[in-house]
C-alpha cells in the first residue's frame, strides 16, 4: 500500500525551483529596497545638515496631522530620526509588497495555473510547496536588513538604530509572508489571496495613520498594526530603541504560518476554503459583448486604484498646508521642487508635483489595463471571445475604453482629493478645488498617449508588448520627474509626453500641446487596432518561432538517424511539417 505523502518530502528540489523562477527579479528588489534607505539617509545629510534646521522642520512636521498619517511620528531631530520617519513605514511597505507578490506567486498562483497538480503527482509531500514559497521572501527579508545594516553605519548612522530599522522592516515583510500564505488557503484565485494581503496591508495603514494622526486617545490603534510594531521599536529615537518588540511581528509570523499549513493540510488541491459565489441564473444584459466583459474583468482592480488615489491625494493635499515652512528649512529640497513644479510659489510647485504623481500612476494603470489584452491572448482567453460575433476591432476596443475611461476617473479623483484636502484646512475650496482639477485634467492626454502606445505595441510587436510598454512609462517618469530638476536638456526631457503638458497650478494652458498629444493618442491607437486585426492572434513571438524550427529539425535528424541504421539505402524521407 503506498504510503501518503503528507511532509515535507520534496522540499529543496521546490526551494531551488522557487529561487530559480526568481533568480532575477528576487534579488533586484531586495537590493533596490536597501539602496532606496541608503540614498535617502546620504540625501537628507545634504538637505537637512545642521541640527537648527532639523529641529524646526521637527517642529513643523510634528504640528501637521496629514505628514503624521503619511510618514509617522517623528521620535528626534537626528538624521537617523528623519531616515525612520520617513522610512521605516513606507520601507516595510515597499517589503511587505515584494513578499505578498512572491509568496502568491508561488502558491495559489501555481495551484490556478495547474502546476500544483503536477508536482502533487511526484514524490511531493503536502506541506513541501508552501514550504517552498516561504524560504525566498524570509531570505529577501534578510537581504534587506543585512544590507541596510551594511549601508546605513556606512553614512555614519548608529549601529542600535540601524540595526533596530533593519529588523523592524524584515520583520513586517515577514507578518505579511504569513497573512499572503493563509489568503492563498482562503481565496480561490490568485488575485484574490493577493485582495486579501492588500486589503489587510491597506487596513493596517489606516490603523497605524489613525494612530499617530488622531487624537491622543487613539494612539493605541498603532500597536493593532504590523506597520506600527515599525515604528514602536523607536529606531534611531531620542529615548533609545525598543528591543522586545521586535518579538510581535515574530510571534505574528509564526501563528499565521502554523494556521496556513493547517489549512492547506485540510483542504483539497486547488481547491479553496471560502466558496466561490455562485453566479446569477442568466447572465447580465453587459456581458451581451466584449466591452462589458472587459468592464466585469477590470472594475475590481480600478475600485482598488480610485480608494488609494481618494486617500493618498487627499493625504498629500492637507499636507500642502504646511509645505512652506518645511521646505524653508532647506534651500537644495526648495529648488528642487520649484523646478519639477516648474513655478515660483512653493504650494504651486508641490502641487504641480502631486499631479506629476497622479498622471504618472494613472499611465500605470491604464498601460496595465491595456495589455490585459496581451494576457488575454496568451492565457488562450481570447479566443472564446472572438469565436463569438464580436470581432478584433471591438475586442481591443473594449480594453482600451476601460483603460482611458478609468484614466480619466482617476485623475478627476486625484483632482479633487488633492484640492479638498487643501481647501478645507485653507479655508479655500471655492479655488482651490477647481484649480487643482484643472491641473490634473491638463495632464491627462499624456497618460492617454502612454495607453495609445501600449495597444499600438500589442497590435504590432505583440511578443515584445508587455516590456516596451512598461520601458515607455518608466522612461516618461525619469524624464519628467528627474530631467528638470537636474538640469538635463530640453530636446531630452521634451520625449516624455507629460513635460509637454501644461504646468498647472499657477502657469498657462496652451491648446496645441494638448491637441498634438491627443492627435498622437488617436493616431496610435488606429495603429494599434489595425494590426490587432490583421495579424494571427496567439503569436508568441521569436521564441516561438525558434521552438517550432528546433523541433522540426530534431524531428528530421531522428528520422534520418533511424533510415540510416536500417540500411536500406532508401532516400531519407521528407522532414515532416512544423507542429
Amino acid at each position: 500500500m503506498t504510503r501518503q505523502k503528507t511532509g515535507f518530502e520534496g522540499t529543496a528540489e521546490l526551494v531551488r525551483l522557487a529561487f530559480r523562477r526568481d533568480i532575477v527579479m528576487l534579488p533586484a528588489c531586495a537590493v533596490g529596497i536597501a539602496a532606496l534607505l541608503a540614498l535617502t539617509a546620504r540625501d537628507l545629510r545634504v538637505l537637512y545638515p545642521s541640527a537648527a534646521t532639523r529641529r524646526a522642520v521637527a517642529a513643523h512636521a510634528g504640528a501637521n496631522p496629514a505628514l503624521r498619517l503619511l510618514l509617522g511620528q517623528l521620535d528626534g531631530s537626528s538624521i537617523g530620526a528623519f531616515l525612520a520617519a520617513r522610512w521605516s513605514v513606507w520601507g516595510a511597505v515597499l517589503a511587505v509588497l515584494l513578499t505578498v507578490f512572491v509568496v502568491v506567486r508561488h502558491t495559489r498562483a501555481d495551484e490556478e495555473a495547474g502546476r500544483f497538480e503536477l508536482v502533487g503527482a511526484a514524490a511531493v509531500g503536502r506541506r513541501a510547496p508552501l514550504t517552498a514559497a516561504l524560504f525566498p521572501v524570509v531570505a529577501a527579508n534578510l537581504v534587506i536588513a543585512g544590507l541596510t545594516c551594511w549601508w546605513l553605519p556606512a553614512q555614519k548612522l548608529p549601529w542600535a538604530g540601524t540595526a533596530a530599522l533593519a529588523l523592524s522592516i524584515g520583520e513586517c515583510g515577514l507578518v505579511f509572508a504569513g497573512v499572503a500564505a493563509l489568503g492563498a488557503q482562503l481565496a480561490e484565485t490568485a488575485r484574490g489571496a493577493r485582495g486579501i494581503a492588500i486589503g489587510t496591508l491597506g487596513a493596517a495603514f489606516v490603523l497605524r495613520g489613525v494612530g499617530d494622526a488622531g487624537p491622543q486617545g487613539l494612539s493605541w490603534l498603532s500597536w493593532a498594526s504590523p506597520l506600527g510594531w515599525v515604528e514602536q521599536v523607536r529606531a534611531f529615537g531620542s529615548a533609545g530603541e525598543r528591543w522586545w518588540v521586535p518579538a510581535l511581528p515574530l510571534a505574528a509570523f509564526a501563528g499565521l504560518v502554523a494556521a496556513s499549513f493547517a489549512l492547506a493540510a485540510r483542504r483539497d488541491g486547488s481547491a479553496a476554503l471560502l466558496p466561490a459565489r455562485p453566479g446569477r441564473p442568466s447572465a447580465s444584459a453587459l456581458l451581451r459583448g466584449p466591452l462589458g466583459l472587459a468592464w466585469r474583468l477590470q472594475r475590481g482592480s480600478l475600485a482598488a486604484w480610485l480608494a488609494g488615489y481618494a486617500f493618498v491625494f487627499a493625504a498629500f493635499g492637507a499636507a500642502a498646508s504646511g509645505i512652506g515652512s518645511i521646505l524653508g528649512a532647506s534651500v537644495p529640497l526648495r529648488r528642487y521642487l520649484l523646478r519639477i513644479g516648474h513655478q515660483a510659489v512653493v504650494v504651486d510647485a508641490f502641487m504641480s508635483a502631486l499631479m506629476l504623481l497622479a498622471i504618472l500612476g494613472t499611465a500605470a494603470y491604464a498601460t496595465a489595463a491595456v495589455l490585459r489584452l496581451r494576457t488575454e491572448e496568451t492565457g488562450n482567453l481570447a479566443e472564446p471571445v472572438l469565436a463569438t460575433a464580436a470581432g478584433r476591432i471591438r475586442w481591443g476596443l473594449s480594453h482600451l475604453s476601460v483603460a482611458m475611461v478609468g484614466g480619466g476617473l482617476l485623475v478627476v479623483v486625484a483632482g479633487l482629493s488633492a484640492g479638498l484636502g487643501y481647501g478645507l484646512l485653507t479655508g479655500a475650496v471655492a479655488t482651490e478645488v477647481p484649480s487643482v482639477l484643472a491641473a490634473a485634467l491638463a495632464k491627462l492626454p499624456a497618460a492617454l498617449v502612454l495607453a495609445a502606445l501600449a495597444i499600438a505595441l500589442v497590435g504590432l510587436l505583440p511578443w515584445e508588448s508587455v516590456a516596451v510598454a512598461w520601458t515607455a512609462v518608466a522612461l516618461a517618469a525619469v524624464l519628467a520627474v528627474f530631467g528638470p530638476a537636474l538640469g538635463w536638456p530640453a530636446w531630452l526631457t521634451d520625449i516624455s509626453p507629460v513635460t509637454q503638458t501644461p504646468r498647472l497650478p499657477g502657469g498657462t494652458v496652451a491648446a496645441q500641446p494638448l491637441l498634438w498629444l491627443c492627435g498622437i493618442a488617436v493616431g496610435l491607437s488606429v495603429v494599434g487596432l489595425i494590426g490587432l486585426r490583421r495579424r494571427d492572434i496567439g503569436d508568441f513571438g521569436p521564441a516561438r518561432l525558434v521552438f517550432i524550427v528546433r523541433a522540426w529539425l530534431l524531428e528530421y535528424v531522428r528520422e534520418s538517424q533511424g533510415l540510416s541504421r536500417s540500411g536500406s539505402g532508401a532516400s531519407p524521407a521528407k522532414p515532416p511539417g512544423p507542429p
